[in-house]
C-alpha cells in the first residue's frame, strides 16, 4: 500500500516519509549547530540543545514547505524550480515565521548567526534529499504499476490525467483491457483480454487493477470478469473502482462517474454537530485574529482604491451559501464603478479590462476578500469551504452540471480545496472541473485538511495562483 488515510484525507506513503525524514534532518541540524558553534561564541544557542528550540525550528520549517506546496510538486520540477521553491519556503516563510515566533519566545532566538547558518544549512540538505527522492519515486524498481479495465471515455480520461499529475506520484500505467467494442482509447494503449487475470499481474508485476468501464447497464455496456478480479483480490493484488482511484490519487471526484448511490453509501459526507461547533469555534477565534492583524492592511486598501477611482470603496453581492441559503458578501472593490452598468452578471475572464490597476494588486494578494471575514463571524461563512457563488450563476450551473447542489451542504468559505487545486473558474466547464474538487472535500473535509488548506493558501497568495 503506498498511501495511507490520515481523518478522512488520503496522503502519499512516499511523501509521508520524505516530511518525516526532513523533520528529523531539521532537528538535528539545529541541534548538532548548537554543539559546535555556541561552545565558539558564534551563536546564542544553548548546550546541549534545548529540545523545544530544535522542535520550534523543525516544525516552522516544515510548515514553509507545505504553504509552497513542495512536496507534491517536486517530481515535476526542475532541479533549479525546485532550488528556488526550497529556498522561499526555507529564507522566506521560514525565517519570517520564526522571527516573529522569537519575537514572542526570546529565550528560544538562536541569534543571528545561529539562524542563518541553521537556514542555509537545513536548505542545502533538504535540496538534496529531494533530488535523490525525484530519482527514487520516478525509479521503475518503485512504481505501482497499473492496469485500467475498461477503453471507453473514462478510461480515456485515466489515462489523459496519468499523462499529466500521476506519473509524478509513482504510478505506471501499463495499458487499458477493453471491455466492450466500443473503444476511444487508441489500440497503442490497448492490452489483449488476458485468458489468467492473476498469472497476468504476476508476469507483469502489476499491484493494481483499476475499474473504468462505461455504465454496465447501457447499450454499450461491457463485461466484467467477476471471478477473475475476486481471485485476484484475494490474492494480494488491488482492484480498484475508477471513482475510488481518482479520489485517492487526485485529491478529487471524477464527476463522470458520480452517482446517487456513490454519494448514498460511501464512506463520507457525514454531518458532525460536534466537528461543527469546533469548526465554528476555530472560525470565530481565527477571524477575530486575522481582523485584528488585517486591519491596517484594510485601512491603506481602501484608501488606495479611494484615491483611484473614488467611492464607494466596499461593494456587495448576493451569494449562495449553505443548504441554498442567499447572504450579502462583502468585499473591497477591484473593480470600475460601471462594472456592470447593465445589470447583467458576468464572469470575469484573463485581463479583464474591468479591474483597476490598485483592483489588480488586491486581486493577486486577495486584500479584497478581507472583508468577508464580518461574514465568518455572522456565519454566514467560514475559513475553510467551497467559494460561495451568486444566485445567477447557481441557477445555470445547477441546470447543467450533475450535483453541483451537493456543494451547498458544506459552508462557504474564504478559502478552499478547489482554489488550491484548480485556477479561477471562468466558465461553466470549468466550475465543473472545480466541483470535482469541491465533492471530495464535501465527503472527506475535517479540520486537520482545513488546516492544510490554511497553509498551502499561502502559496496562493504569494504567487497569485488563480486570480482573475
Amino acid at each position: 500500500m503506498s498511501y495511507i488515510r490520515f481523518r478522512k484525507h488520503y496522503l502519499h506513503l512516499p511523501y509521508v516519509v520524505l516530511g518525516l525524514v526532513e523533520f528529523g534532518v531539521l532537528f538535528a541540524i539545529f541541534s548538532l549547530l548548537a554543539l559546535l558553534l555556541a561552545p565558539l561564541g558564534l551563536a546564542q544557542l544553548p548546550t546541549p540543545p534545548d529540545l523545544a528550540s530544535a522542535l520550534m525550528f523543525a516544525v516552522v520549517m516544515s510548515a514553509g514547505t507545505l504553504a509552497m506546496g513542495g512536496y507534491l510538486a517536486m517530481v515535476q520540477e526542475t532541479a533549479l524550480s525546485l532550488f528556488l521553491r526550497t529556498l522561499v519556503a526555507y529564507c522566506f516563510i521560514g525565517g519570517l515565521g520564526l522571527t516573529i515566533l522569537y519575537f514572542l519566545f526570546p529565550s528560544a532566538d538562536p541569534g543571528s548567526t545561529g539562524l542563518f547558518w541553521a537556514v542555509v544549512l537545513a536548505s542545502l540538505s533538504v535540496l538534496l534529499i529531494r533530488l535523490v527522492f525525484q530519482r527514487v519515486v520516478d525509479s521503475e524498481q518503485v512504481v505501482r504499476r497499473v492496469v485500467i479495465f475498461g477503453a471507453g471515455d473514462l478510461a480515456a480520461s485515466l489515462l489523459e490525467e496519468y499523462q499529466t499529475n500521476m506519473r509524478a506520484l509513482g504510478i505506471r500505467i501499463i495499458g487499458c483491457i477493453a471491455d466492450s467494442p466500443n473503444r476511444t482509447v487508441g489500440d497503442e494503449q490497448l492490452i489483449p483480454p488476458p485468458g489468467d487475470f492473476y498469472r497476468f499481474c504476476l508476469r507483469n508485476e502489476v499491484s493494481e487493477i483499476v475499474i473504468a468501464q462505461q455504465e454496465r447497464r447501457s447499450a454499450s455496456g461491457g463485461w466484467l470478469p467477476v471471478p477473475d478480479l475476486m481471485e485476484c483480490k484475494l490474492r494480494g493484488i488491488a482492484v480498484t473502482n475508477g471513482i475510488d482511484f481518482y479520489e485517492r490519487e487526485l485529491k478529487k471526484v471524477k464527476l463522470d462517474m458520480v452517482h446517487p448511490s456513490w454519494i448514498v453509501f460511501s464512506d463520507g459526507f457525514k454531518a458532525s454537530r460536534t466537528r461543527a461547533f469546533a469548526k465554528r469555534l476555530l472560525d470565530l477565534t481565527l477571524s477575530l485574529f486575522i481582523l485584528l492583524v488585517a486591519c491596517p492592511f484594510m485601512i491603506l486598501t481602501a484608501l488606495a482604491v479611494w484615491a483611484e477611482t473614488g467611492r464607494p470603496v466596499l461593494y456587495s453581492q448576493n451569494r449562495v451559501g449553505m443548504l441554498g441559503r442567499e447572504f450579502r458578501i462583502y468585499k473591497i472593490r477591484s473593480m470600475r464603478l460601471d462594472a456592470e452598468k447593465d445589470g447583467k452578471a458576468r464572469w470575469a475572464s484573463s485581463k479583464d479590462d474591468r479591474i483597476t490597476r490598485v483592483g489588480a494588486f488586491i486581486r493577486n494578494t486577495r486584500l479584497d476578500e478581507l472583508p468577508q471575514i464580518y461574514n465568518v463571524i455572522r456565519g454566514e461563512m467560514s475559513i475553510v469551504g467551497p467559494r460561495p457563488e451568486r444566485p445567477e450563476f447557481v441557477s445555470e450551473l445547477t441546470e447543467k452540471i450533475p450535483f453541483y447542489d451537493t456543494r451547498h451542504y458544506v459552508k462557504p468559505g474564504l478559502m478552499g480545496w478547489a482554489q488550491l487545486k484548480y485556477p479561477y473558474g471562468a466558465s461553466v466547464e470549468d466550475a465543473r472541473h472545480k466541483l470535482e474538487y469541491d465533492l471530495y472535500y464535501s465527503k472527506n473535509h475535517s479540520l486537520m485538511m482545513d488546516l492544510l488548506i490554511m497553509i498551502q493558501t499561502v502559496e496562493v497568495i504569494l504567487l497569485g495562483k488563480g486570480v482573475r
